[in-house]
């Protein structure tokens, strides 16, 4: 089945296959959030991006192979639901922003900065800090070297608009950091996997910057 980076809530995972790595995307929780497992196809090590929700659904499809590392991309509750339980059953190395990881205290074994690289085997994820939805919210990126980039949002960027703010500075610097980290530095096919939702690409949302920041949401 091709890749189409659209999932429900109680469905199958969809599955990205790129040279060097493998995308699992699966929907869980109330809140329709988005997990991401990527694995290293070299070596076969696992990452998990937002142990969201369900944890049983997420060591699922984990699988027998073990978990390395779990990345958090904000400290919003409902991106972190299963940490404490996915971390126990695996013994992965918890990751997080350091201006988050103090609301997820114990739960985090590592905090990174911007230009952080996080490794998942052999492939290399650089860290993007992203202020505005939460002051440690990160983006990662994986910039394919057999292909088109590849970047992990959070809840800072979605097909139609950047990530809730809550008030007139935060939508600023949110929108200011999305267009300098990501418009003007990535290309126009780079996929974007945010953390609820279908999937888009830088292109496809390019051409709205002006109305987002008109309508100041």
């Amino acid at each position: 089945m091709s890749y189409t980076g659209k999932t429900h809530v109680g469905g199958p995972a969809q599955v990205h296959e790129l040279t060097r790595l493998t995308i699992s995307k699966l929907a869980v929780g109330p809140m329709d959030n988005n997990c991401y497992l990527l694995r290293c196809r070299e070596t076969g090590e696992q990452l998990l991006i937002d142990a969201a929700a369900e944890p049983e659904r997420i060591l699922d499809l984990i699988g027998p192979d073990g978990l390395t590392t779990i990345v958090t991309t904000h400290a919003h509750p409902d991106h972190w639901g299963a940490l404490a339980e996915v971390r126990k059953q695996t013994g992965a190395t918890s990751v997080a922003h350091e201006a988050d990881a103090e609301h997820l205290a114990e739960l985090v074994n590592r905090t990174v900065v911007d230009g952080d690289t996080i490794t998942v085997g052999q492939v290399a994820l650089r860290v993007i800090h992203l202020v505005g939805h939460t002051p440690g919210s990160i983006a990662l990126l994986y910039d394919d070297p057999m292909g088109q980039p590849h970047l992990f949002t959070g809840d800072c960027l979605f097909p139609g608009g950047v990530g809730k703010t809550w008030s007139p500075e935060d939508f600023d610097t949110l929108l200011a950091g999305v267009k300098e980290r990501i418009f003007d530095s990535l290309p126009d096919e780079t996929w974007v996997y945010p953390g609820h939702g279908n999937d888009t690409t830088v292109g496809t949302e390019r051409p709205s910057l002006t109305e987002w920041e008109a309508r100041r949401w």
